[in-house]
C-alpha cells in the first residue's frame, strides 16, 4: 500500500532540516554532539539543508524556505535520509508549499516527531512510509551518548530489512537538563526502571497499517487539506502521543471523540498510546479511563489498546514506522511489524 524508502547503510548521507523551530542556532553544541554521535554509532554522514541554520526569526517568517529544504533533500541524489532537527508548533504553515508528487517520486527515509507529525502525515498522503522517531536535538543528542535502546531501534528499523518485534525499553527518564549549557552535554540523565507497556483492553490478534503522531499536532492538521482522506484511516493501527505541554486527560478524551465522530475509531484495528510526558501520577489512570470511556461511546470496547509505549515525547524512544502493517497480539502481549519498513 505504501512505497518504502531504501534502507540506510553505514555510509549513507543524511540531511538535517528545520521544518519547525529554528532553535538549533541557540544550541549549536548540542547539534554538534548529535552529529558526532550519529557518525560514531551508525556511520552516517550528516549535512545541513541550506536554510536549516538561518535562525528562528527567519524560519518563522519564511515557511516556504523550510519546505524548500525538504524538497532540496528529496531532490538531491546524494541524500538518502532526512532527519528533523527539532519540533516546534507551526509546521502546519508549510502545507501550501509541500509537493506530494516530489515526496512520492523520491521516497527517502524521513524521521522526526512532535510538530514533524505534519510532515509525516504528508508522506503518508503521498503514499510513502515515514518514521516517527528521534530528532537531532533529542535522543540523537542524548547526554553522554545515544541510548542503547535508541541505537537498536534505529539500526533495526532504518538499516535492516527484517520486520521488527517491538520491545519495551528497560528504563526511561523525563528528567530535564538545561540544553543551553554546553558544560552539561556529557552529564548523563537519571533513568528509572520502566513499568512496561499497559494492555488496556481488547482480545485476540489484529493488524493494520500504522498512522498517527502527536495528538495536539494532529488537532492542528484536522480540517485542513493536509488531513488524510478517510481511506487512509480504514483498518489502521492508530499511534498517538502527547507533547511536553501535557494536555489534561479530558482534553485527550475530547480529541479522541473527534476521531470517533469522524468514523476513525469505528474503522480502526488497534490503538497504540505513548507514555504521556510530564503527567502527574494521578493523571495516568484518569487518561486510561478517558480512553476506555470514549471507545465505549463509539462501540469499540473490542479495540485492542496498548498504552505507555516508548515512542514520542519520552526517552529513550523507539522508531515507530508509519504506513507499515503491524500486528497486536493481546494474548501474547506482543506488538510487531509484519513487514520491513525499508527496502
Amino acid at each position: 500500500m505504501f512505497i518504502k524508502p531504501r534502507k540506510l547503510t553505514p555510509d549513507s548521507k543524511i540531511a538535517t532540516v528545520s521544518l519547525s523551530s529554528g532553535f538549533v542556532t541557540d544550541v549549536q553544541h548540542r547539534y554538534d554532539a548529535a552529529k558526532r554521535q550519529i557518525r560514531e554509532t551508525f556511520g552516517w554522514q550528516v549535512t545541513e539543508a541550506p536554510n536549516a541554520f538561518r535562525g528562528s526569526e527567519y524560519l518563522y517568517r519564511n515557511p516556504q524556505a523550510r519546505a524548500d529544504d525538504l524538497h532540496w533533500a528529496l531532490s538531491n541524489p546524494d541524500i538518502e535520509g532526512i532527519i528533523s532537527i527539532i519540533g516546534g508548533d507551526d509546521s502546519v504553515r508549510l502545507l501550501p508549499f509541500l509537493d506530494l508528487d516530489l515526496i512520492c517520486n523520491n521516497p527517502k527515509v524521513f524521521m522526526g516527531f512532535s510538530d514533524s507529525t505534519i510532515t509525516l502525515m504528508q508522506f503518508l498522503r503521498a503514499g510513502v512510509v515515514a518514521f516517527h522517531g528521534p530528532a537531532m536535538l533529542t535522543d540523537l543528542a542524548e547526554h553522554g551518548g545515544i541510548h542503547p535502546y535508541v541505537r537498536s531501534s534505529v539500526a533495526q528499523t532504518l538499516m535492516g530489512t527484517a520486520p521488527v518485534k517491538f520491545a519495551a525499553a528497560p528504563e526511561w527518564t523525563g528528567q530535564r537538563v538545561e540544553w543551553m549549557d554546553p558544560a552539561l552535554q556529557e552529564a548523563r540523565r537519571q533513568f528509572e526502571p520502566s513499568e512496561g507497556w499497559v494492555w488496556l483492553q481488547g482480545e485476540g490478534k489484529v493488524s493494520g497499517h500504522t498512522i498517527g503522531g502527536c495528538i495536539e499536532v494532529l488537532d492542528m492538521l484536522n480540517g485542513t487539506p493536509g488531513w488524510p482522506a478517510p481511506e487512509l484511516w480504514k483498518g489502521a493501527v492508530l499511534c498517538l502521543e502527547t507533547s511536553e505541554e501535557a494536555p489534561p486527560p479530558a482534553q485527550v478524551g475530547y480529541w479522541l471523540r473527534n476521531f470517533g465522530a469522524q468514523g476513525i475509531l469505528s474503522h480502526a484495528n488497534g490503538l497504540l498510546l505513548a507514555r504521556p510526558h510530564r503527567y502527574p501520577p494521578d493523571w495516568i489512570p484518569e487518561l486510561y479511563g478517558w480512553v476506555k470511556k470514549v471507545l465505549w461511546e463509539y462501540g469499540r470496547e473490542d479495540l485492542p489498546v496498548v498504552a505507555n509505549m516508548d515512542f514520542g515525547h519520552t526517552s529513550p524512544q523507539m522508531v515507530m514506522p508509519l504506513g507499515i502493517q503491524t500486528e497486536l497480539d493481546v494474548e501474547k502481549r506482543t506488538v510487531r511489524m509484519l513487514e520491513a519498513a525499508v527496502d
